[in-house]
């Protein structure tokens, strides 16, 4: 049997791949102001729009993992950054009101879903196990870095060029990311191993987990921007802001990797103590002061959105046969609370302004914590390694 080895090109690959296929929903949060001075845009109207995209995300999420698995990460990884370079040009020519930017996003959301999955798929087969977690870390660091591109295109490109070039620029990045796209051949199992009704069940506590946990942390990289700016800061500072944020997740989420391959049974307890702290980042940014809102970013970004590896990382231990499928399911749940989050939250900062949508944020968030630890219980119940 030929033993399949770990080298850095499978992980540049997935994380270039990442960062292909998410770059339109965040790039559209982090030039929300820029954009809203070409059509009128709302915390409403913008909160539809993301919500819609991870909607879209979230449907296609279990559908994206048969695919995989029927045909491989490689074809799918392909299809995902070409549908993604296609939907931020379609935004940089096309998008003429709050109506058209949404359904662009929506058009070009399934390839957010296929190219996660296909990274998830290909680390889970070359990865050895000792490095897993260090390689979703590293691949969920592509999030946070998307978050750090568009809050750094907010002084680079949009308020030099305009916002219409960070999206074409945008385009260019995607499409480079072509060459390095990851592979892992296509399943021979079926996809619907069975774990026991105990890890079914702790598994939809933990999707519960990550939709609410998802749905809070989303508001950082979405509104962030517009309401630090709302507050009398700048928006070149208040993109620095986002800046700070998404580089101390990035940093966050390959530390926690790294660290989860040495304690590797109790990864989701660690993820339901990091939600509570990341709440505390979240309460912080209804206060006034840089300093304060200095450590609500860090805080909120750093821990409060520093999880999603460590949950992938524990969902393949469970599931190594059949990596991409399970991982489908609760990506899911992230993209079902990346659909909620950015639709309620923002009718709240609407209706009810930017402090009651942090309070409703963080409140959320210790909400997720608690059905972290739930699930936790349950997958130690039913997997007493895990």
């Amino acid at each position: 049997m030929t033993k399949i080895r770990f080298t850095p090109g499978p992980v540049g690959g997935v994380l270039a791949t990442t960062i292909a296929v998410v770059l339109p929903g965040f790039l559209v949060g982090g030039l929300a102001v820029q954009i809203g001075e070409s059509f009128p845009l709302s915390p409403a109207q913008l909160g539809i729009a993301i919500s819609v995209y991870f909607g879209v995300s979230a449907l296609a999420s279990v559908p994206a993992g048969r695919l995989v698995e029927r045909h491989g990460s490689g074809p799918t990884a392909r299809a995902a950054i070409l549908l993604s370079a296609a939907s931020l040009l379609a935004v940089a020519l096309l998008a003429n009101s709050a109506l058209t930017l949404t359904l662009l996003l929506a058009a070009g959301a399934g390839a957010n879903a296929l190219g996660q999955i296909a990274g998830n798929a290909a680390l889970a087969r070359h990865a050895p196990p000792g490095r897993q977690g260090l390689s979703f870390g590293t691949k969920q660091a592509a999030i946070p870095l998307s978050t750090l591109l568009a809050g750094a295109a907010v002084p680079t490109v949009a308020l030099t060029l305009g916002w219409r070039w960070a999206f074409v620029l945008a385009a260019l990045l995607a499409l480079s990311a072509l060459p390095l796209a990851p592979s892992a051949p296509a399943s021979r199992r079926a996809p619907g191993a069975a774990s026991g009704r105990g890890a079914a069940a702790g598994l939809v506590v933990v999707a519960v987990a990550a939709t609410l946990a998802a749905g809070s942390a989303n508001a950082l990289g979405t509104f962030l921007v517009d309401a630090t700016v709302a507050r009398g800061v700048d928006p070149g500072p208040a993109g620095l802001a986002l800046t700070l944020g998404g580089a101390v997740c990035v940093a966050a989420r390959v530390l926690g990797g790294y660290l989860a391959d040495r304690l590797p049974d109790r990864q989701l307890t660690v993820i339901s103590a990091q939600l509570i702290v990341g709440a505390g980042g979240l309460a912080l940014l209804t206060l006034g002061g840089n300093l304060v809102l200095i450590t609500g970013v860090v805080l909120g970004f750093g821990l409060g959105w520093a999880w999603p590896g460590l949950m992938n990382f524990a969902v393949v231990r469970l599931h190594p046969q059949a990596p991409a499928a399970a991982t489908s399911v609760t990506q899911t749940g992230v993209y079902a609370g990346g659909c909620l989050g950015p639709l309620t939250l923002g009718f709240v900062a609407t209706h009810f302004g930017y402090t009651t949508m942090w309070l409703a944020a963080a409140s959320a968030m210790l909400g997720a914590a608690l059905c972290m630890a739930l699930g936790a219980a349950l997958l130690r119940r039913a997997h007493p390694a895990t």
